[in-house]
């Protein structure tokens, strides 16, 4: 059985849902699902330029979570550049 996840303590919640390349419509796209605490990883230490320590104190996680959520919010929101997803917002639960 896994370990229970930990609550993560997040402050933003965006008031969108999608981001989607211009001009196509969303049925013909694939899409991304960032999760609440991979946008504000995001913007914790991409935004407010935190260090990884101090924006994983402000999540109250450890440190080594936080580089993993973002290292997994970095690569969603590459491969959507990349390959033209659209990208859905998870709204905090």
């Amino acid at each position: 059985m896994p370990r229970p996840r930990r609550p993560r303590h997040i402050k933003f919640n965006p008031n969108i849902t999608y981001f989607k390349p211009r001009g196509v419509p969303m049925r013909a796209l694939n899409e991304v699902v960032l999760r609440a605490d991979e946008v504000e990883a995001l913007r914790l230490y991409e935004l407010k330029e935190l260090s990884q320590t101090e924006a994983a104190k402000q999540m109250k996680i450890s440190q080594p979570t936080f580089a993993r959520i973002l290292g997994k919010a970095n690569k969603k929101v590459a491969r959507a550049l990349i390959k033209g997803y659209a990208i859905r917002l998870e709204s905090q639960q």
